[in-house]
Order: structure tokens, then C-alpha cells, then sequence
């Protein structure tokens, strides 16, 4: 029979490969290698790299299975995929929300992923740069977003199997080499034996609830559960493939590049900085890292090469960022994915202009603030960090595990993980089926509650 114009326009994966490849691609992203380092840096070391193994295990991966299911049974992007299911107007926010949040966080972490296309060339023609000049400066900044949002715009148009699935193949394995490489240089350099006891030795004194609350908040933003990504690719997959199987694969290779990423950072940060403080925030990968490249031996080359895993990792999640609006235009508005694409893309572009310019003082976008909850947020890309990429996603799968695990039957869903997947039975069903029905979203409900400051200062977590 052949395929409807829509069909066609919508795609499905070439092979479980090609799924893996994308959907890990879209879970790995800065969050694992520009953002994990720092929150490690920041919360103890070795105890959060623990405590967030265990986030992800318990946690994020039950989540992981659950979208992914609720993608494939419905074939439809996150908004479609609940009413598809019989969600009604209350549980539809949920899908709204998703692609909102996919739009939104597309914009400004292009901002970020743009900074990264600028160190590429500061570091192989190594030029040094003041990463507070260079943030500082929208000349550079501006048209580097811009450059970055039409790579992901040009990649998105070749469609699912053509585009996307095709990109991720031949980028997740590049990003995998390179950041082996350079860990690899990082731990056999001289004095690195510091960094690798404070980044994988866990003080058990240092766990307490900010900790754990940081860690499954970068469970979430690491592992795409959350923002609709993982509906809409389960969306594209056949009823043969194996969820079980695949969303190991997907939360595997995500640790593993997020693990690497503070191999990478600690172990040079401790030898060749010594006594430089390893909490040094967002800035520890664009300020620090560079110092630390400029004093090994061929440095700007291995500056460059970690510039580009920077890139490549944005990359990977940006794709799948657009895909999510551009999913629901084909599926719900019809449109066509070249004009979805492009519309998408270029409103993105808009809307990233005021996040750049919010790094700079005393610019409008940068002393915009907002109390959001008892939450103090300050400049516009602080505002969209928080409402958008951490508040909402938690908003959300705290909605979709009520969905599937209150609203809908969920044994339809664990019929789902179990079609292509013949040894999801006995208690690894009942399991993951208990765990989506009363621990996630008891404890997505206390990660809400200390966010609003129902348990303290909210500014203090």
C-alpha cells in the first residue's frame, strides 16, 4: 500500500541503529559535557556523580521507557500522542507544553552552542579570548547563533531517515572519539591523579538534599525525558523494535559520555591548575578549559577537537529540539516538513537575539528579573533556563507519569514496552509499572515542592 504524502513527510527510522544513534544524540548534548562538570564541581564531587547514577537508573530511565511507549502506540508527536490516547484538554497542557519547551530552550541554548563554533577558531588559530569580552560582544555572538540554528535547520529538512537519523550516525560515533581522546590525554597527564580522586572518590558526609535535588534535576535535562523528544521519536519507530533494549542503549551512552565529560575536565583542571577552584560554575568549560588546553603540549589542536565534541554534542540535541514543533506541523497543521522547518527555525533565530544580548550589563534583556515561586531569576536567559528548561520539563514528566499511570490503563503501556521486547515480563513489568504509578511522580511532586520553597529558600537548592 502506498505511503499518504503525510506518511511520507512525517518519516520513520531506517533502523533501531539509526533510532539509538539519534535519540542518544538527543539526550547527550552540553548538558553532559558543559554542564554536568560544573554542578559535579559545584556539589561535592564524587558523591554527586553517585547520587546522579542513581537518579538516572531509578528514575529517568522508568521515564525514558514511558514516553517512548506512549510515542510508538500513539505514532503521533506529544500534543497528538495524548489525544490520540484519549487525553482530554487537562492532559493535552502536558503536549503543549513539550513543544513550547522544545521551541524555547532551541533558542537559547543555540546561544551556548553558538559560543562553542567561535572557540573552535579561537583555539586551532589560537587566538586567546577573555570568554567575558567574547560573551560581551554580540557581533561575534549574534551571527555565530545564527550560523548554528541554520545547521540544525539544514539537517531537520532531509527529514527523519534522511536527515536526522543520517547526521546522528556519523556524528555520535565523532563525538565518542573525540572525547575518548581527549579524556584519555587528560588522565595521563602529570598531578592528574587529584583531579580523578576529588571527580570519582564519593564523601558520602557531602550528600544532602541540594545534592540530590541537582542531580535528579540533571538527570532529567540529560536524559530528554521531559521535553517531548522521546515521544516524537518513538513516534517513528515500528512496532518490532525493542523500547527495552534501545532506551538502555540511549541511557548507557549518555552516562558514559556525561562520566567522560568529567574525566575529561577534573583530571587537567587539578594538574596543570592547581589550587583553581572546581566549582567555578557555567564559565568552568568556556573560561577555564582553555587555560588548561594552552598548557599541555599541542594544546590549540586539543582545544579545537574539544570544541567541536562541544558542537557536535549541540548539535545532536538541537536537531531533535526542532523536530518536535516541526512534528506537530506536519501531524496537526498539515504543513508541509520544508515550511514547518524553516518557520520554526527562523523564529528560533528571532527569539535567540534577546538571550545573547542578555550577557551584556546593563542591557535591557540582562537586568530583566522576575520572582518566579521565591525563585529570583536574572536576565532574560536565566528566565528561559529556568521556566523552560528546568521547571517546565519537571512540570511535565510529573504529567505524563500521572497520564499513563492514573488517567490511561497502564498495562496497555506495559503491552507496549513488551511488543518487540519479549522479556519485559514478571517483576521488571510490575517494577517499572509501580515505579511510573507512585515513585516517580512522588518524587518529581518533592522536587516541585523544594522548587516553589516549600521546604526553605528556594534560591538555596
Amino acid at each position: 500500500m502506498a505511503a499518504s504524502p503525510n506518511t511520507e513527510e512525517r518519516g520513520q527510522w531506517g533502523s533501531s541503529l539509526g533510532f539509538i544513534m539519534a535519540a542518544a544524540g538527543s539526550a547527550v548534548g552540553l548538558g553532559n559535557i558543559w554542564r554536568f562538570p560544573y554542578l559535579v564541581g559545584e556539589n561535592g564531587g564524587g558523591a554527586f556523580v553517585f547520587v546522579y547514577i542513581i537518579c538516572v537508573l531509578l528514575i529517568a530511565l522508568p521515564l525514558l521507557f514511558n514516553e517512548i511507549a506512549l510515542g510508538r502506540k500513539s505514532g503521533k508527536n506529544p500534543i497528538g500522542a495524548i489525544r490520540e490516547t484519549g487525553g482530554n484538554k487537562f492532559w493535552q497542557i502536558a503536549g503543549v507544553l513539550c513543544v513550547l519547551v522544545c521551541f524555547f530552550v532551541f533558542s537559547y541554548y543555540s546561544v551556548i552552542a553558538g559560543w562553542t563554533v567561535g572557540y573552535i577558531f579561537t583555539e586551532i588559530i589560537n587566538i586567546p579570548i577573555d570568554f567575558e569580552v567574547f560573551v560581551e560582544t554580540p557581533m561575534y555572538v549574534i551571527p555565530l547563533t545564527f550560523i548554528f540554528i541554520m545547521m540544525t535547520i539544514l539537517i531537520v529538512l532531509g527529514g527523519v531517515s534522511g536527515g536526522i537519523e543520517k547526521a546522528s550516525k556519523f556524528l555520535m560515533p565523532v563525538l565518542f572519539i573525540i572525547i575518548i581522546f581527549i579524556a584519555g590525554r587528560s588522565v595521563t597527564l602529570e598531578g592528574a591523579e587529584a583531579g580523578i580522586e576529588y571527580y570519582l572518590t564519593p564523601d558520602f558526609s557531602k550528600i544532602n538534599a541540594t545534592v540530590i535535588l541537582q542531580a535528579l534535576g540533571q538527570a532529567f535535562f540529560s536524559m530528554s525525558v521531559g521535553w517531548g523528544l522521546m515521544i516524537t521519536f518513538g513516534s517513528y519507530l515500528p512496532k518490532s523494535a525493542n523500547i527495552i533494549q534501545s532506551s538502555g542503549w540511549i541511557a548507557g551512552m549518555d552516562t558514559s559520555v556525561a562520566l567522560l565529560g568529567g574525566l575529561m575536565v577534573f583530571p587537567a583542571l587539578f594538574a596543570l591548575l592547581p589550587g583553581k577552584d572546581p566549582a567555578a560554575g557555567p564559565a568552568l568549560v568556556f573560561d577555564v578549559l582553555p587555560k588548561v588546553f594552552d598548557a599541555m603540549p599541542g594544546g590549540n589542536i586539543i582545544g579545537g577537537l574539544f570544541f567541536i565534541l562541544l558542537m557536535v554534542a549541540a548539535l545532536t540535541s538541537t536537531i531533535s529540539m526542532l523536530e518536535v514543533p516541526v512534528a506537530y506541523l506536519i501531524d496537526d497543521k498539515k504543513w508541509g516538513r520544508k515550511r514547518a522547518t524553516w518557520t520554526v527555525g527562523i523564529a528560533a533565530m528571532l527569539l535567540s537575539v534577546p538571550s545573547a544580548l542578555s550577557q551584556i550589563p546593563g542591557n535591557f534583556f540582562h537586568s530583566f528579573h522576575l520572582n518566579f515561586f521565591g525563585n529570583q531569576l536574572e536576565g532574560f536567559f536565566g528566565i528561559m533556563d529556568f521556566v523552560f528548561g528546568t521547571f517546565a520539563v519537571i512540570v511535565i514528566c510529573l504529567m505524563l507519569s500521572l497520564y499513563t499511570g492514573w488517567g490511561q490503563k497502564l498495562s496497555d503501556y506495559a503491552d507496549e514496552l513488551a511488543s518487540g521486547a519479549p522479556g519485559f515480563k514478571g517483576l521488571f513489568r510490575t517494577g517499572w509499572m509501580f515505579f511510573i504509578k507512585w515513585v516517580c511522580p512522588i518524587v518529581i511532586i518533592l522536587l516541585i515542592l523544594n522548587m516553589v520553597g516549600v521546604f526553605g529558600d528556594p534560591q538555596a537548592a
